[in-house]
């Protein structure tokens, strides 16, 4: 795959919407993540933060706070 983007750049684009900035939710395609970053350093940078990340369908979907997580159903 090739990259379209500095990946540092793109780590702080993503991590400093609004929406991470609030403790909302961001949701990125799986397949753009490993094209743009690679998927471990996105782990890693989720990870270093204490937030949470679960994948479903294809899309990585990050909760950007640290609180605890309950799945309903």
């Amino acid at each position: 795959m090739t990259r379209l983007s500095d990946p540092d750049g793109w780590i702080d684009q993503i991590f400093s919407a609004r929406a991470a900035s609030r403790g909302a939710v961001i949701r990125r395609n799986t397949r753009w993540v490993e094209r743009e970053i690679g998927r471990e350093r996105f782990i890693a940078e989720v990870s270093s933060r204490g937030w949470h990340m679960i994948e479903s369908g294809g899309q990585l979907v990050v909760l950007c706070n640290s609180g605890g997580i309950e799945i309903v159903c």
